[in-house]
């Protein structure tokens, strides 16, 4: 297990004490809070994407399972991003290693930041490339796991990035009553990227939706939208 120990080794070279106090207060660390519980060195994300980048080609699958578990929350974050880079480099075959080991290992990713620096990147990734039955992100989305219904909806990123949207219409409906701020945002920010390419198509998607969406849901899609017709959606 040497190479886990040196990650976590040079992960700890680059913790910061002020970082370490602020960042429990981000990522919502209190009692009852979503990320409740977890733990900081303070470590900014260039510093995490340097160490993957150093390891991600020799850790092997076996190696890396304690990381993505770990209690520091840098540790797993820079973990999920090592796969991430696996995926990246592999072959067919060895994406198909790297999903099935990243769905395997969903624990460890239990916050905003390690779901969205990870899914779109593996999950999504691999079921546009591979044509995959999509099922997979409609049972996470019907799921009650905060985090598996957060990837539904922000891995269907790689899909809008190449101009298909049925996905992300049909996850934003299901999550659109969600009660958690967290997916208010996501969903948001994947209608404002499906409003970047196809303007058209969110105002439909707001026009049928408007009144039983939540206000930060409305807020994050229309961002990118002029000054005069954020107004008129807002009033509506």
């Amino acid at each position: 297990m040497s190479l886990s120990k040196d990650i976590l080794s040079d992960l700890k070279s680059f913790s910061n004490k002020e970082k370490a106090v602020f960042f429990p207060r981000f990522f919502k660390t209190g009692k009852g809070e979503y990320g409740e519980g977890d733990e900081f060195w303070g470590i900014t994300v260039p510093n995490i994407r340097f160490v993957a980048k150093k390891y991600f080609k020799k850790i092997s699958f076996d190696e890396l399972e304690p990381l993505l578990v770990h209690p520091v929350h840098e540790v797993r974050l820079c973990s999920y991003i090592i796969l991430t880079y696996k995926f990246e480099k592999a072959d067919i075959e060895g994406k198909k290693e790297v999903y099935i080991f990243y769905i395997e290992n969903l624990k460890g990713c239990n916050n905003w930041d390690i779901v969205d620096l990870s899914c779109y990147k593996i999950l999504g990734e691999y079921l546009y490339i591979t044509n995959t039955e999509k099922g997979i992100l409609y049972q996470f989305a019907d799921s009650n796991d905060l985090w598996k219904q957060r990837i539904s909806i922000v891995s269907t990123y790689a899909f809008l990035r190449r101009n298909e949207y049925e996905d992300t219409l049909k996850i934003s409906r299901i999550l659109l009553n969600h009660k958690h701020d967290l997916i208010h945002k996501a969903v948001g920010w994947m209608l404002r990227e499906l409003g970047k390419r196809d303007i058209n198509v969110l105002r439909e998607f707001l026009n049928e939706n408007i009144k039983s969406m939540p206000r930060t849901t409305l807020r994050y899609s229309i961002e990118k939208m002029s000054e005069a017709e954020k107004k008129r959606y807002l009033s509506m």
